[in-house]
């Protein structure tokens, strides 16, 4: 099954039928006068927040989406019937832009929630509404009117409280496999996974949130490099990031560089987006060879310090579970805390949604920057090697792995 979590799809309302002219013709009622009825409204086009729909896909094979137009009028002043709206599923978290003026339609953050995209056109009058003392037998009716035509363009967001950041194989997918019962594919290679997990994270009783596995972040993502043109927008919905270092990476990079591409790629992103709050994880601690802990502790304190890292910071190592109830309990706490004060204080929610639309309007516009950038590069490279110009590929779709 296709992840996909980007498509434009048109879509056209239904035409209201039209009102008709007709007059009673009945025995013994030589002037009945008319009794054209109105055209029925065509149906409206609504999108639906489906949590049983977990991708876009289907629209990038159906792209445009059609309600029918309502009936005629009839005549004993019989109305048309109306023409039945039609629902488009979408996964939660889905994101509806018109493409012409750039408005955001909706934002589909919770089950059921709808949206109505193109509105049906409203029936004709029939002939029975024009008559009057001095026109007592009208021959004028109305067309129905139409209904509105749409090209919109559905974006997901995974909606998560939490976000993984970190380079390729830095415990990621291994982490939220020990904290939830999520189960992406867990291997010792880079890029191992190729689109985002989401988990739930249960801490007890009516204590929960959810964490998303955000694949793809290497040096150059923010401007299209592996698969961070597609991804890194994923965490713009979250409250918190967890950031993943491997204290000892296997191919002897530095982790302090390592942890500081992931900061500079945020930044480069979306500055705002970097200004979410994260917490430190040094992980895969089992890795280091010690004897008294002398070693690890050396490790992370040079780290931390070269960092400068002033947040929270947290050792674990997801492959046998170690420190990795500590860092979920302490989101917990600090997510059930924010929770609370945004229904406590009001002036903290306006100004929680004020940032989360800020983070929403700027990720947007620097997606669709890289992706034109990336484009014309793409173009300029096949005209300077003169090459044929074949498709670029800023919609490789990506396929889960088996």
């Amino acid at each position: 099954m296709r992840f996909i979590d980007e498509a434009v799809v048109t879509v056209k309302a239904g035409d209201g039928g039209n009102g008709i002219v007709s007059f009673r013709r009945e025995k013994y009622v030589p002037r009945g006068g008319p009794d054209g009825g109105d055209g029925g409204k065509g149906g409206d086009v609504i999108v639906v927040a489906d949590d049983n729909t977990n991708t876009l896909v289907d629209y990038r094979y159906t792209r445009r989406h059609e309600a029918k137009r309502g009936e005629n009028g009839h005549s004993k002043n019989c109305s048309g019937k109306g023409s039945d709206n039609i629902y488009l599923p979408v996964p939660i978290g889905t994101t509806i832009i018109d493409t012409e003026t750039g408005d955001i339609i909706g934002d589909l953050t919770e089950q059921g929630q709808e949206v109505l995209v193109a509105k049906g056109g409203d029936g004709g009058l029939g002939n029975t509404h024009f008559k009057s003392s001095t026109n007592q037998a009208p021959r004028k009716a109305t067309k129905g009117f139409e209904g509105e035509l749409k090209k919109i363009k559905l974006e997901l967001k995974v909606v998560a409280d939490v976000g993984l950041i970190g380079l390729p194989n830095a415990g990621k997918s291994t982490f939220i496999r020990q904290v939830s019962s999520a189960k992406p594919k867990v291997a010792d290679y880079p890029f191992t996974t190729l689109v985002p997990n989401l988990g739930v994270v249960d801490i007890g009783q009516h204590r929960s949130f959810v964490m998303a596995d955000i694949p793809g972040l290497i040096e150059g993502a923010s401007e299209g490099a592996g698969l961070g043109i597609r991804f890194l927008k994923h965490v713009a919905r979250t409250r918190r990031l967890l950031h993943l270092v491997d204290v000892m990476p296997i191919d002897g990079s530095d982790p302090v560089e390592n942890a500081r591409v992931i900061l500079n790629e945020l930044e480069r992103f979306s500055p705002e987006l970097a200004q979410l709050p994260q917490i430190l994880v040094l992980n895969k601690i089992d890795q280091v060879a010690q004897v008294d802990g002398t070693e690890l502790n050396e490790l992370c304190t040079h780290i931390v310090a070269e960092l400068g890292w002033t947040g929270m910071v947290f050792r674990t190592s997801t492959l046998t579970g170690e420190g990795v109830d500590a860092v979920k309990y302490h989101l917990m706490n600090e997510i059930e805390r924010e929770r609370e004060r945004e229904e406590e204080d009001p002036i903290f929610a306006e100004a929680q949604r004020e940032r989360f639309a800020r983070l929403e309007a700027e990720v947007r516009f620097n997606t669709e920057a890289q992706k034109e950038a990336y484009r014309a590069a793409k173009k300029a490279q096949r005209e300077g090697a003169d090459m044929p110009d074949d498709d670029d590929d800023s919609d490789v779709e990506v396929v889960y792995a088996p």
